[in-house]
């Protein structure tokens, strides 16, 4: 939320059909792997949509890193966004390593 709110206003018009469509997709992707795995049947389906979230995570941090090296962001708010998404990261790869350990077992 805090991308959509305080990230993609400051990008200039110029990016619009760029950068700033890429990086809505990118954190909308987000929330809708995991939803959308959520009504799957098994493990194994549902951990390839969180692994698709994922890789939304990661293009949703390069698009931010992109911003802030173009200067369309200030360090700061790179470093808040950045932050958090690295707290949604660190839990999908929690919550993918337990689904994949549990089917061991």
């Amino acid at each position: 939320m805090y991308v959509k709110k305080n990230i993609t206003p400051k990008l200039p018009k110029e990016e619009r059909y760029e950068l700033t469509s890429q990086l809505g997709r990118a954190t909308l992707s987000i929330a809708l792997n995991i939803v959308e795995g959520c009504g799957r049947y098994t493990d194994k389906d549902f951990t390839h949509f969180l692994d698709n979230s994922l890789g939304s995570t990661n293009e949703t941090d390069y698009c931010c890193y992109a911003a802030f090296e173009l200067n369309y962001i200030s360090e700061e708010e790179y470093h808040i966004v950045n932050k958090q998404v690295n707290e949604v990261r660190a839990m999908l790869i929690s919550f993918i390593k337990f689904l994949r350990n549990e089917k061991l077992v």
